[in-house]
C-alpha cells in the first residue's frame, strides 16, 4: 500500500512536526508550574537534552510521542502502513536510543521519567502521575 499524500504534501506535514515545544510538553510544563515546581527546559548538557529538567530533585522528564517513541499497548503507537524498510528500524532506533539515554542519566545520578503523549489527554490522572514522580 502506497502514502495516500503525495510526495509535497507529506514532506509539508512532517516539516510540521517539532522537537520542541509540542503540545504534550506544554501541557505538562503548565501543571508542573501550577503545581509550584520550577524547572529548566531542554538542558543541552544532560544525555538526551530532556523536555523538563528539574534540577534541585536531580529529574528529568522526557515528553514523548507515543508514534514516534513506539508506546508500547498505546493505540496512538501504530506502526506505519508503507516503507516499513524505512520506518520500522528508525522507531527501533528511537526506542533503543531512550533507552541508553535513560541509563546515562542514572549513571550520572539523576532519576529520569517518561510522560507519554497519550498521558497529557486527560489533566487530573496526569496531575497525580506528576505528583507521585516527584514525592
Amino acid at each position: 500500500m502506497g502514502d495516500r499524500l503525495s510526495p509535497e504534501a507529506r514532506s509539508a506535514h512532517m516539516r510540521l512536526i517539532t522537537k520542541k515545544n509540542t503540545r504534550p510538553e506544554i501541557r505538562v510544563r503548565k501543571l508542573l508550574h501550577a503545581l509550584g515546581y520550577r524547572f529548566r527546559l531542554h538542558r543541552h548538557d544532560l544525555p538526551g537534552s530532556p523536555d523538563i529538567v528539574l534540577p534541585k530533585r536531580r529529574t528529568a522528564i522526557f515528553v514523548h510521542g507515543c508514534f514516534w517513541h513506539q508506546h508500547a499497548g498505546c493505540r496512538l503507537a501504530r506502526k506505519p502502513k508503507s516503507r516499513l524498510e524505512y520506518w520500522l528500524p528508525k522507531l527501533a532506533r528511537n526506542a533503543m536510543r531512550d533507552q541508553e539515554i535513560d541509563m546515562r542519566l542514572r549513571d550520572l545520578g539523576w532519576r529520569s521519567a517518561t510522560i507519554w503523549e497519550c498521558e497529557t489527554q486527560h489533566e487530573e490522572s496526569l496531575r497525580g502521575r506528576l505528583l507521585e514522580l516527584l514525592s
